[in-house]
């Protein structure tokens, strides 16, 4: 049997790689999130045995969602060293077939694998969508996690602005984002002009926010549509979402990079 194992602690990840090859299985360790969702993209498992919490973007919620959607035969498997109602719950929303709290034994590990692997009933897969489908639905919801973000921030923040004209110009910018993963699958496509990106930079001038002021806000749009990303994980096409991860960060320094320029330019003719 193969087993995708997820742990970001090395010396954890190695003993529990070396205690279940001991036992016979074929062992594929992942030190990450990221590291795991690649390598659930590219080759089969019959299981899956994720850490719950891991640092970085998403956690081991995020591994077995990718797992039950992409691969959805493979027994799932979640660790966590601090067990808990809620957790469980979610854990079952997510139809995780186990939860093993920690410290627990490699040869407990091993017998409930190979038990369950035999008796659980594989997922039925559910209709996925892509990445651009799940950004163009979420617009709102993206907006607003930005703005809070925003808000958090005091040096933004001292710049006075209602919520409108703070927000204006980010639902035709997540269009355009949406737009080039739909028609440009490339990271070395040539840049789509934005007449929103444009807009913005002579916007932000005479409001009075400086340079660095919208590249920050830039790296909070970011994170806000990985966020809208990972809410919308059940329903994503895994086989997409690195690339088109890629994408839109690409897309978004684009964005601001057209921003930045429209914005120096104002301020030139506004000395």
């Amino acid at each position: 049997m193969r087993i995708l194992l997820v742990d970001d602690d090395d010396d954890v990840r190695a003993v529990n790689t070396l205690a279940l090859q001991a036992l016979g299985f074929e062992v594929v360790p992942a030190a990450s999130v990221g590291e795991a969702l690649k390598q659930i993209v590219s080759q089969p498992f019959d299981a899956l045995v994720s850490d719950l919490h891991m640092p970085g973007p998403g956690d081991g919620f995020a591994v077995i969602t990718a797992m039950r959607h992409t691969q959805p035969k493979a027994l799932t498997v979640l660790l966590s060293g601090y067990p808990d109602v809620d957790q469980a719950m979610g854990a079952i929303l997510l139809q995780a077939d186990e939860i093993i709290a920690k410290p627990f034994g490699a040869a407990q590990l091993g017998n409930l694998i190979r038990t369950r692997a035999h008796q659980r009933t594989p997922s039925t897969p559910t209709s996925k969508h892509s990445v651009a489908s799940v950004m163009e639905r979420d617009t709102s919801g993206t907006v607003s996690r930005w703005l809070a973000r925003v808000e958090k921030v005091p040096e933004l923040t001292a710049t006075r602005l209602s919520p409108q004209d703070r927000t204006c110009h980010l639902p035709e910018i997540l269009r355009n984002i949406a737009t080039r993963l739909r028609i440009e699958r490339a990271l070395e496509g040539e840049a789509l002009p934005s007449p929103a990106a444009i807009a913005h930079g002579e916007l932000r001038f005479h409001q009075g926010y400086t340079a660095p002021m919208i590249v920050q806000e830039s790296r909070i749009l970011q994170v806000s549509i990985f966020e809208t990303i990972q809410l919308n994980l059940s329903a994503v096409d895994f086989s997409l979402v690195l690339p088109d991860v890629m994408l839109i960060a690409d897309e978004v320094d684009s964005q601001l990079a057209q921003t930045i320029d429209s914005y120096l330019e104002t301020q030139n003719r506004n000395p």
